[in-house]
């Protein structure tokens, strides 16, 4: 089961992105480093470049939080 913690207002910096495995890393200005997959890239571009300033929701998913609806 998942869990949405939506609108939580957290922003944070895209630290790491593997184009070909899909997966990457955001560095939330919380200072908790939260993984994200390619599919949860709001526009729906399917890459990101690391470096780039997002804001995002949690997503509760196989015990622990992941980084979700990222948006620009």
């Amino acid at each position: 089961m998942t869990e949405l913690a939506r609108g939580t207002g957290r922003r944070g910096t895209v630290a790491v992105f593997d184009a070909d495995q899909g997966l990457g890393t955001v560095s939330g200005d919380d200072g908790v480093d939260y993984p994200f997959h390619c599919i949860e890239i709001a526009d729906g571009t399917r890459t990101i470049e690391p470096g780039a300033e997002v804001s995002f929701d949690l997503l509760a998913k196989l015990g622990r939080w992941e980084a979700s609806n990222l948006r620009r």
